[in-house]
């Protein structure tokens, strides 16, 4: 269970930080077999963080590593998509500012935290977060003429998500003081 000294799960999070370079780089082209690649990245690495909850699970094989590595790897899979679409002109700026604020905010909480010698795992609203998260950034990156619509409503429901996910970060981190 522990290639290269890692362990398979904090090998699947580490791919996840490979992809991210491949979908900016799909998003950038900006032709539609691109964004079809692109979006098929980015669910692939939207799904790893699943994998890697899985195995760690699984077999037991949960590290300080992990904890923080895996959090880690989500926010910048989320926030590269989220700044190379905003930058081409294909996201909201509103919703691109919410996400990143809330992902800085709870990064820095998290390390303010472990300086203290507390963890804060992900709570079930923060993994709720991170899939609707990817559901609306992947409906962005796909070229969908017609659908401005449905984009904005999942995206809507996501941002809601993130907020409230961030807000429970920091009521939990007040409440464990």
């Amino acid at each position: 269970m522990a290639p290269l000294g890692l362990g398979w799960p904090n090998i699947v999070s580490v791919s996840r930080v490979v992809l991210v370079p491949v979908v900016v780089a799909l998003i950038l082209v900006q032709t539609k077999a691109a964004a079809y690649a692109a979006t098929a990245v980015f669910v692939a690495g939207g799904l790893t963080d699943l994998l890697d909850g899985y195995l760690a699970r699984r077999f037991g094989s949960t590290t300080e590593t992990g904890a923080w590595l895996d959090p880690l790897t989500d926010k910048l899979l989320i926030a590269a998509t989220v700044i190379a679409l905003t930058a081409i002109g294909r996201f909201p700026v509103w919703a691109a500012v919410i996400i990143l604020v809330r992902e800085v905010s709870v990064t820095v909480l998290r390390m303010y935290l472990g300086r203290q010698g507390t963890s804060m795992p992900a709570s079930r609203i923060a993994k709720w977060k991170t899939a609707s998260q990817v559901t609306a950034i992947g409906l962005y990156i796909l070229p969908l003429s017609g659908a401005d619509g449905l984009k904005l409503t999942v995206l809507s429901i996501a941002v809601a998500i993130t907020v409230i996910s961030g807000a429970d970060y920091f009521v939990a981190a007040w409440k464990a003081r």
